[in-house]
């Protein structure tokens, strides 16, 4: 009898399961602060992982009792558009109408595996600017600034309150006060209308806090960055962050992401947007958590990008991969990955498993030495545009999962990463100090991976890239694994003549056996970059190292990789001061 009312009760069931997906998702979030005061540092992460997980689980539940309700309408394009526009006018007052889209647009492509993005039945295109939601209450408190700075410094912290002491909270004060005062207030003049604008929700990732606000002097806009330890003594300030650069670094596309509570989203990420101009709206929604919606503004970049610009793709420059084929298109900041249908020796590992490692990636902490990738299914792209040698490159090592037509390169299955240059092209035209910073940056990412016990499988140069910030990032993981998984060994002394002048291993050599010992052999070919890492590195080629590391992590060890620069930390800044 009430036939007609089936589409508005499949968009009513994903709108209920997208507003129970949201309110799992805050719960998670709120847990944060909690685990921060207990110093939970193992349940953070397990939250981190859990919030990531329950997206896809709320989307595979809901598809399957969408399409149970559908029946035999399950695929019927006018149906499915009568769902999309009740939905429609279901959301159109959300304060997260965005981020419902997205959700929906989940919901359908489940159901729908094989197609493409349909504009018709999709939220391909955003239906508003979502700017109509403001907060009845400002998301921030603003404090004006006066002399003393340390009075509105205290004020400050009068607004965030923890479950748990403070080491010193009056020293803290000062430290804050006198950075601020030697970078920005020299002579301690403050201009009129000087102000802190501060967002009222704390930032929580790993074992860290980070209370986030923008500073104005007269025309001028700066970060406002505090963030905030807790160990055995009590809850401390570990620096102040002013400048772009380390700031940008704290939300990089590279980390894993914040459990921050926030209630309308896109207010937020305008907020974040005015002291993080460079970024891209969907690495904000990245960072905050909602990286479904983020992969949604990046593909509406990706297509407003393609409207404005007439360039074509092409291979990526660098050295080819055995295992993915990458392509550009070089006015653009993203670089495309396709997984190749066969792999040369030596490489032993299978499609499902190259997948498995981006999944383990996805989930892991990434500690801003992997680069984040959106993975996209049956993503069209006009032929027009395609580079003659790269689409016959596509259809040589990837056939399955490429679909050529006249006007069309349709791509079943490929990763969308951030650009970088491979580290190493980087180095040929480096000048010896960017070569020694570089060099530096490539050690420390090494050794920061085997701190959230990654072992990068393959070290060589043209597996990392240099960031815009010149930090290095790994970006191949196809023999990417577990630090603990591994044997670390040295190499046997020669037992006589002959194993001293073989050619092979004179000695077994397991399937996860690792000799340190060996790096220097393959790992860089110019002699002077060798010298420099030898400087600066060297105990990456000692198996102590790697020992020593495994057997913390064992032991559950969480250890400290602070994504801002040392220097930076009062704990050295004010060393003296005790």
């Amino acid at each position: 009898m009430f036939e007609k009312l089936l589409p508005y009760d499949a968009a009513h069931l994903i709108l209920s399961a997208y507003v129970k997906y949201y309110h799992q998702y805050k719960r998670i979030t709120k847990r944060a602060p909690i685990r921060f005061e207990h110093r939970d540092w193992h349940g953070v992460q397990a939250d981190a992982r859990e919030r990531l997980t329950l997206y896809r689980d709320k989307v595979g539940a809901t598809t399957e009792k969408v399409q149970a309700l559908l029946g035999d309408k399950a695929r019927d394009r006018h149906t499915w558009k009568q769902i999309k526009e009740m939905y429609l006018e279901e959301i159109m007052n959300f304060n997260t109408r965005n981020i419902a889209e997205t959700f929906f647009n989940s919901v359908f492509r489940h159901a729908h595996k094989g197609l493409s993005a349909d504009e018709e039945l999709m939220f391909v295109h955003a239906t508003g600017s979502y700017r109509e939601f403001r907060s009845t209450i400002p998301i921030f408190q603003t404090f004006f600034l006066v002399q003393p700075v340390e009075v509105v410094i205290r004020q400050l912290f009068s607004y965030y309150a923890f479950d748990a002491p403070w080491e010193d909270q009056e020293r803290d004060i000062r430290y804050i006060a006198d950075a601020l005062n030697r970078k920005l207030l020299p002579g301690g003049r403050l201009p009129r209308n000087a102000r802190l604008e501060m967002l009222k929700s704390i930032f929580f990732r790993n074992k860290g806090a980070y209370i986030v606000g923008r500073l104005y002097l007269e025309e001028r806009v700066y970060p406002f960055i505090l963030p905030l330890l807790h160990e055995e003594k009590g809850i401390y300030v570990d620096a102040l962050l002013l400048e772009y650069n380390d700031v940008s670094s704290i939300f990089s596309y590279n980390r894993s992401y914040f459990l921050v509570d926030v209630d309308i989203v896109s207010e937020m990420v305008d907020f974040l947007s005015s002291i993080l101009p460079s970024k891209n709206l969907g690495e904000l929604y990245n960072c905050i958590g909602f990286e479904k919606h983020g992969k949604t503004v990046l593909y509406r970049d990706f297509l407003r990008h393609m409207d404005r610009s007439l360039d074509h793709f092409v291979i990526a420059p660098g050295i080819k991969g055995m295992v993915m084929l990458v392509f550009t298109l070089p006015s653009y900041n993203m670089v495309f990955k396709v997984i190749k249908d066969h792999f040369p020796p030596p490489k032993k590992v299978t499609e499902q498993e190259v997948r498995e490692k981006y999944e383990l990636v996805f989930f892991h902490d990434r500690v801003g030495r992997m680069a984040d990738s959106h993975m996209f299914e049956n993503l069209v792209f006009p032929r027009n545009r395609f580079s003659q040698e790269l689409i016959g490159e596509l259809l040589l090592e990837c056939p399955s999962k490429v679909v050529v037509t006249d006007k069309t390169v349709e791509i079943k299955h490929l990763y969308v990463e951030k650009k970088m240059i491979p580290l190493n092209l980087y180095l040929e035209t480096a000048t010896p100090e960017e070569a020694e910073e570089v060099i530096n940056e490539y050690g420390k990412a090494i050794k920061q991976l085997a701190a959230v016990n990654i072992f990068p499988g393959d070290m060589l140069l043209k597996n990392f890239g240099v960031t815009r910030l010149k930090r290095v990032v790994f970006y191949d993981y196809d023999e990417i694994g577990f630090l603990t998984d591994y044997n670390f060994r040295r190499i046997p002394e020669p037992r006589d003549y002959y194993d001293e002048l073989s050619a092979e291993p004179f000695y077994s050599v397991g399937p996860d056996d690792v000799f340190p010992e060996e790096f220097p052999r393959f790992l860089i070919g110019r002699q002077d970059i060798r010298e420099i890492f030898y400087r600066l590195h060297k105990d990456l080629y000692d198996v102590r190292f790697w020992r020593e590391v495994q057997e913390r992590l064992r032991k559950g060890d969480i250890f400290d990789v602070f994504p801002y620069r040392q220097r930076l930390r009062f704990k050295k800044v004010y060393r003296s001061r005790g």
